[in-house]
């Protein structure tokens, strides 16, 4: 297979958005009603909006992304962390953030539903 084809629903947006992942190095098929964007495509849109990111292990963050690079290293404002130990739930409030993209497993646009 050398592409994917994923609904995108964006929180606070009516119509879902379908996206075409391109796995390989050739062109994207066409199809009727679909949005063909790349994936770093789809992260520029999201900047200056709330975004939810679940991280590789027991971590999650929301806040507002403010940039990132090729790596998908990215600068959060106004940050919320949300740490799942066995002890508990931790939240931790932060300014800003560098977060390393190595360590990024999904991103939502939208910040976490529970916030709304």
């Amino acid at each position: 297979r050398e592409g994917g084809r994923f609904l995108v629903k964006l929180y606070g947006v009516a119509k879902p958005l379908w996206v075409e992942f391109v796995m390989s190095s050739g062109a994207p098929k066409e199809s009727k009603n679909m949005s063909q964007l790349l994936p770093l495509e789809l992260i520029d849109k999201c900047i200056g909006e709330k975004i939810w990111i679940v991280m590789k292990g027991d971590k999650e963050l929301t806040g507002t992304l403010r940039g990132f690079d090729a790596y998908v290293n990215m600068v959060l404002d106004d940050v919320t962390e949300y740490d799942f130990a066995p002890e508990g739930k931790k939240v931790t409030k932060l300014d800003s953030i560098l977060l390393n993209g190595n360590n990024v497993s999904i991103m939502i646009p939208g910040g976490k539903p529970d916030e709304k």
